[in-house]
């Protein structure tokens, strides 16, 4: 017997919103399986909180939450973002994390993502020629009593795509 294909929309199409992917994500096998909630997601991307709370599957030998488990808790926000942020004349790509683990995630811990209207500025600037750009995005990570558990840097590539690249952003509009 043979199973029907279904097309599965993705970010890219831009036709799915950021709150159907702040609901999506819940339930979403890699992040139902480490326990790792996005609480919110706002309509333009520029803003997410995450949550994960260590539990009997989720948490390591010592009772905290894995080191790869907060690098997940970061892992697609800033992509998601420029791809909301910029549009869909852009190429993003997450290429690249730095951590810094400051102690232990015991307890309830929260990643808050914020990207400032500034940054897409910067990168509509640096991608205007066609040129890639790679900016770092840093985000902290906390516990309960708003102490820093980790320091979460992620690169992320930009580029715009060939057809639109050198042309106004007044162009583009127009041409679609």
């Amino acid at each position: 017997m043979r199973l029907p294909k279904f097309k599965i929309p993705t970010y890219a199409s831009m036709r799915i919103g950021p709150k159907f992917l702040q609901r999506f994500m819940r339930i979403w096998p890699p992040y139902l399986g480490a326990g790792i909630k996005p609480e919110y997601i706002s309509e333009d991307a520029s803003r997410a909180i995450v949550t994960h709370k260590p539990n009997i599957f989720t948490r390591n030998l010592v009772g905290t939450s894995f080191g790869g488990t907060m690098l997940s808790m970061t892992d697609p926000f800033f992509m998601f973002a420029g791809v909301y942020g910029l549009g869909k004349e852009y190429l993003v790509w997450d290429v690249g994390v730095e951590a810094q683990f400051i102690k232990p995630g015991k307890g309830k811990i929260t990643a808050d993502f914020h990207v400032a209207d500034e940054t897409w500025d910067l990168i509509r600037r640096k991608t205007a020629d066609g040129q890639k750009y790679l900016h770092w995005f840093d985000v902290e990570i906390t516990d309960e009593q708003g102490e820093t558990v980790a320091l979460i840097r992620r690169q992320v590539y930009f580029r715009k795509k060939r057809k639109t690249a050198g042309k106004s952003e007044a162009q583009v509009t127009a041409a679609q």
